[in-house]
């Protein structure tokens, strides 16, 4: 047994000082008011719940997309898991049909794996005219063979995310989805609001990267950006600023109606722990001063991990470190129908990371908490 005092926790809901956790077989086994008796063992840095990504479609090399196979998936997850990220959602892309449906085989194979937690479906029922790097020969309406897919991974008790364009879909289709239990999350989408509001008045549950791939907020017509943030479900935010200017961020986070309904993701591609360039459809695509791009010079997907947008939010977008790290970790969690992930008690050593003061990871997570010095008398 062994008491371990960080200099602050976050238990999923805020920062606390001022206790200490006990670990057992290599598990969070209680936390509890740091005594002297305890003989723990101070730990500079705050200890988190690793994070959690909802939205990755790719790491160490490995595009989804290119491998939809469990082995794929695995080497995402270890990739994103030695930067911070314990837990996340493999995405696939707009593609040919048999692309998705091997990667729909894949999610059901890997099923309760550590770190996957299903899989989020992004495209190819998007507008073509909102629809960034994704190839606009495999765009198309939403359609039985997408419907009887999803109906089969939420009956194998795999989560789903599907984002699409809400005028990719006729009336009572995202309601059947939400009958099945999928997050439906609105994006790569030129709706105007009133198609946004109907949209999730049917039981859409969420927006995928806020301002990225929609129509725009204008002062006549609002667009998907405009109801989204006048809606009360939770979007996705790319914080590498280029994605998203940070005072947009921020001025996005005050134009919230309620707290928590802005959450972090990476949508981070194969270069994230790989190599700085790969091969996408039939463009070569590579990292230049931060920027991922495409062969125009244009932004495609993502070269950021969790860790640098926790950071990033409350370095350069002014976010309370506290409101950061509910971004990266709670919101996600819950959203995904996965609360626990943002909890310490019972979580092992490995899914906790420890973070500097400007929460920045000290090393992959589990490996920074045996920095121990002598116990507390």
């Amino acid at each position: 047994m062994t008491w371990l005092a960080p200099a602050r926790l976050f238990d999923g809901e805020r920062l606390r000082e001022s206790l200490a956790l006990r670990f057992e077989e290599g598990r969070v086994a209680d936390l509890a008011p740091l005594d002297a008796r305890m003989n723990a063992h101070p730990l500079p840095g705050t200890v988190t719940p690793g994070y959690v990504d909802l939205q990755v479609n790719g790491g160490g090399g490995v595009l989804l997309n290119a491998d939809p196979t469990v082995a794929g998936m695995e080497a995402i997850a270890a990739a994103h898991r030695r930067l911070g990220t314990v837990a996340l959602l493999p995405t696939v892309i707009t593609d040919a049909p048999e692309v998705l449906d091997r990667a729909a085989e894949a999610a059901l194979a890997a099923k309760g794996k550590p770190g996957l937690l299903g899989l989020h479906i992004e495209g190819p029922h998007i507008a073509p005219a909102r629809r960034g790097t994704h190839a606009a020969r495999f765009i198309r309406p939403l359609d039985d063979r997408t419907l009887t897919l999803v109906r089969r991974l939420r009956e194998g008790g795999v989560p789903v995310l599907l984002t699409l364009a809400p005028e990719a879909t006729t009336p009572g289709q995202i309601a059947a989805l939400a009958a099945m239990g999928t997050v439906v999350s609105l994006g790569h989408s030129d709706a105007t609001a009133a198609q946004a509001r109907a949209a999730l008045a049917e039981g859409a549950r969420a927006v995928t990267h806020l301002f990225n791939a929609m129509s725009p907020l204008t002062h006549r017509e609002p667009g998907l950006v405009g109801a989204a943030l006048n809606s009360t479900v939770p979007a996705g935010i790319i914080a590498d600023g280029h994605h998203v200017a940070f005072e947009v961020l921020a001025l996005a986070l005050r134009a919230r109606l309620a707290p928590d309904l802005l959450f972090l993701v990476s949508d981070a591609m194969p270069t994230v722990g790989g190599p700085d360039r790969f091969r996408l459809y039939d463009m070569d695509l590579h990292v230049q001063d931060g920027r991922l791009l495409n062969p125009e010079g244009n932004l495609a997907g993502a070269h950021t991990t969790m860790a640098e947008g926790v950071a990033n939010l409350v370095a350069q977008a002014g976010v309370p470190p506290e409101a950061a790290l509910r971004m990266a970790v709670t919101i996600p969690a819950r959203l995904i129908g996965r609360p626990g992930l943002a909890t310490l008690e019972g979580r092992p050593a490995a899914d906790l990371l420890r973070l500097d003061a400007a929460l920045r990871p000290l090393g992959p997570p589990g490996e920074t908490l045996v920095d121990l010095g002598p116990p507390i008398q």
